[in-house]
């Protein structure tokens, strides 16, 4: 683990994942993307996301562990149900998490993205925890990054639409403006 204070958000438990690898050189963060994910599908807590990101979710343990139990794949941060974080992915460094991808005309979205994903569906809304955590991270992340401007956040489906759908029709970004705001005044 380096010693970069940017590198490491101090609240968030630190869970490091191999997924990952530098960016390219000079290369920082002028973008965030924000995601939902739930292992299994629809079902809250436990171990699997971290284990996915670790690649070591047992594709046994669950029918659908066992499509993608192989893919290799991780996040910068998790922020559970609970408003919990964990990073597994350092910021100076290329998280796996955006895919084949795309922002103002430029692709491979993971060369200059912070990847976070908020534990849920498309179809449940968010806690107020989640949206609380998300908007102070996002505001420490912005005092860090100048690069990273106000319309440097999206969702996963603005940056890969018609692949991906993440984080959803439940997904408030009116009151993640309104968090934002009071993080920031």
């Amino acid at each position: 683990m380096t010693s970069n204070d940017i590198d490491w958000w101090p609240p968030a438990r630190v869970v490091e994942s191999p997924n990952q690898d530098a960016r390219p050189p000079g290369q920082d963060p002028e973008l965030i993307v924000v995601h939902a994910i739930s292992l299994p599908p629809g079902e809250f807590g436990g171990p699997h996301i971290a284990q996915l990101f670790q690649n070591r979710l047992d594709p046994q343990a669950h029918p659908y562990f066992a499509e993608i139990a192989a893919l290799h794949v991780s996040a910068h941060v998790l922020i559970n149900r609970d408003g919990w974080a964990t990073q597994f992915v350092p910021f100076s460094r290329r998280a796996w998490h955006a895919g084949a991808s795309q922002w103002c005309g430029r692709e491979r979205c993971n060369d200059f993205s912070i990847g976070i994903e908020l534990e849920g569906t498309d179809e449940d809304p968010f806690t107020p925890a989640q949206y609380a955590e998300l908007a102070r991270l996002v505001g420490w992340l912005r005092a860090r990054y100048p690069g990273i401007g106000a319309d440097g956040l999206v969702g996963h489906s603005d940056i890969a639409p018609g692949r991906k759908t993440d984080p959803g029709p439940c997904f408030d970004w009116t009151r993640l403006r309104r968090e934002l705001q009071a993080v920031t005044a």
